[in-house]
């Protein structure tokens, strides 16, 4: 009988790819808001999917430098203002660029390390990604029920 040890189930790209493919489509459901409703529509007293977006961009490219090269970057939703859904997009195609150069960065090892990520929470690296991941898809439902509630279609969540 061999036995096998298995180092990796996903390799980093990958795990990038598939995290950039739930980001475009976040990017898609932004896009299909009507700019009012962007900012002020909500539901329950939950916040508008602006505010969930400026968390979405708090966490992600931050997080990833804070990975890449130890910045830690300072835990504020008001970094990330935008006036018009274009100037949203615009930030979140920024972030995408800068997630892409950081990941880079990071070795594969530095995933089994423990990190405190925004000084303040304390996992491992993969664990900590895999929260900004399933954070973006939390939030990104809620957008697609307030989507729905507005009467718009939303994209298909399967194409990413």
């Amino acid at each position: 009988m061999t036995t096998t040890t298995i180092t990796s189930i996903i390799s980093s790209k990958d795990l990038l790819a598939h995290w950039q493919g739930h980001r475009g489509l976040t990017r898609r459901v932004i896009e299909a808001f009507p700019e009012k409703d962007l900012f002020e529509f909500s539901i329950g007293g939950m916040r508008t999917f602006y505010k969930m977006v400026q968390e979405l961009l708090m966490l992600a490219a931050p997080g990833v430098k804070q990975i890449a090269d130890g910045t830690v970057p300072q835990l504020s939703e008001e970094l990330y203002q935008a006036n018009s859904k274009e100037e949203l997009l615009a930030l979140w195609d920024a972030q995408t660029t800068a997630m892409d150069q950081d990941w880079g960065l990071i070795p594969d090892q530095k995933f089994k390390e423990t990190i405190l990520a925004f000084g303040a929470y304390e996992g491992t690296v993969i664990s900590t990604v895999l929260y900004y991941i399933d954070n973006e898809i939390h939030h990104r439902g809620q957008g697609y029920v307030y989507l729905r509630a507005l009467g718009v279609t939303p994209p298909n969540f399967y194409e990413r």
